[in-house]
């Protein structure tokens, strides 16, 4: 069954490629159909979509008007194709390790999941070859929030609804809250689901938001 990962952009030339590698080399375990929203970038970003959807990568661009990244997840989430039976996410200067696809599936089967959320990874420096913490990274595993730790069955998603687009920044934790909240029979797995990039350009960073 095809995994729609939802990917916002504004302004990440220099990281969205490497996002967008993560996703592409696991094409062999999941049906993927990768939707890039870009939020009204003025950097080279929509190029680089544009490159790899040109060398035949199963990723559809869609652009709008700088509207905020809130606004872009929903975007995303309307773009959705009648095929798609799972919906995840991916910051575009996140990476998805390899073996997330086959690893964490798998579960909506056995144990009758509504959505799966498995642990994150945040580290200063990540490899832009080979798409891992670098040797000298400060790296920790944890349970935190972060939207891309999720695969939801899309059912259950539109059962929770979209992100609520009063919130500038913490939507995903809004909706994640809210997805733990309807009680439903999510499965926690030790999975690494994101290596999550840690720099100052950083949306959380951003204290004035």
């Amino acid at each position: 069954m095809k995994v729609s990962v939802i990917m916002p952009v504004y302004n990440r030339e220099r990281y969205v490629g490497t996002a967008l590698r993560s996703l592409l080399r696991q094409r062999a375990d999941a049906d993927l159909d990768i939707i890039v929203v870009d939020d009204g970038s003025t950097d080279g970003s929509r190029d680089v979509v544009r490159s790899f959807i040109d060398a035949g990568g199963p990723i559809r661009l869609v652009v709008q008007d700088n509207r905020g990244v809130t606004r872009a997840r929903n975007t995303g989430l309307r773009n959705l194709i009648p095929e798609t039976g799972f919906v995840s996410f991916l910051d575009s200067d996140d990476v998805s390790p390899a073996g997330r696809f086959p690893a964490d599936p798998p579960h909506f089967a056995d144990a009758g999941g509504e959505f799966v959320y498995s642990r994150l990874c945040p580290a200063d420096l990540l490899d832009e070859v080979t798409m891992e913490p670098s040797a000298e990274a400060r790296r920790e595993t944890v349970r935190g929030i972060q939207l891309a730790a999720s695969i939801f069955r899309r059912d259950y998603l539109e059962r929770i609804g979209e992100f609520d687009e009063d919130f500038r920044q913490a939507e995903d934790t809004d909706l994640l809250f809210r997805a733990f909240e309807q009680r439903s029979n999510a499965v926690l797995t030790d999975t690494i689901g994101v290596y999550y990039r840690q720099h100052p350009g950083g949306m959380t960073r951003n204290r004035s938001e």
